[in-house]
């Protein structure tokens, strides 16, 4: 998985006032969250199929970071590498079972195999505003391939892509010390071997701002 790409065009650094770099450790927020920022906090089941999905853990990692998933992300829209101002992709981790709607059932037949297709990601605000490219990162789907049969599955997948880094709104935090924090809803989509439909949604707490780089 590509973990990040040179920003070519971009020249600045991280945020400089007086011959001085400064780094932000999250401490202000453009917008704090009193949500418990807890990730798969309020999970929906929709579908069609005899077996449904359970969203049993989401999480994500930096992308200089891809090995340290955590709860929730502060997602750096500027990292410095080798002294040059990188872009590098988010990435997501979800630990996925399926059980069935007929509680008489205590084992799956691969009937009822859910095997998912597709993602898709939005980002909220817990004040409302909500507008794609100028309040929040622009929605996406992601194309993903698991099947969840009678054990857990494990799914990596991208949760912030390069692009939105230097779109509106998160383009300009490379400039400032401004933290957006949003709620990011991820639904997974699929269906059951016999074509029936089925999802699962669960949220995580993302902010973004020009944080501090690990050393």
């Amino acid at each position: 998985m590509n973990r990040g790409m040179i920003a070519n065009a971009i020249v600045y650094r991280k945020a400089v006032w007086g011959g001085r770099v400064w780094r932000v450790s999250g401490v202000l927020m453009l917008l704090t969250l009193a949500l418990g920022a807890a990730s798969c906090g309020d999970v929906s089941r929709q579908g069609t199929g005899s077996s449904f999905l359970i969203l049993n853990q989401l999480e994500a990692a930096r992308g200089d970071e891809p090995n340290r998933f955590i709860n929730t992300l502060n997602s750096d829209v500027i990292t410095i590498v080798d002294d040059a101002p990188s872009i590098f992709n988010d990435l997501g981790r979800a630990r996925l079972s399926l059980a069935m709607k007929d509680a008489t059932i205590t084992s799956p037949s691969s009937a009822n195999f859910i095997t998912l297709n597709r993602y898709h990601v939005k980002y909220v605000r817990a004040d409302g505003r909500n507008t794609p490219g100028v309040d929040v990162p622009y929605p996406f789907d992601g194309g993903v391939t698991a099947t969840i049969g009678d054990s857990e599955a494990v799914v990596i997948f991208e949760v912030v892509r390069h692009i939105a880094k230097v779109e509106a709104p998160l383009g300009a935090l490379a400039r400032n010390l401004v933290i957006i924090s949003t709620v990011a809803e991820i639904t997974f989509y699929g269906t059951d071997q016999t074509g029936r439909e089925v999802s699962v949604t669960g949220k995580m707490l993302i902010d973004f701002g020009n944080f501090a780089d690990p050393n």
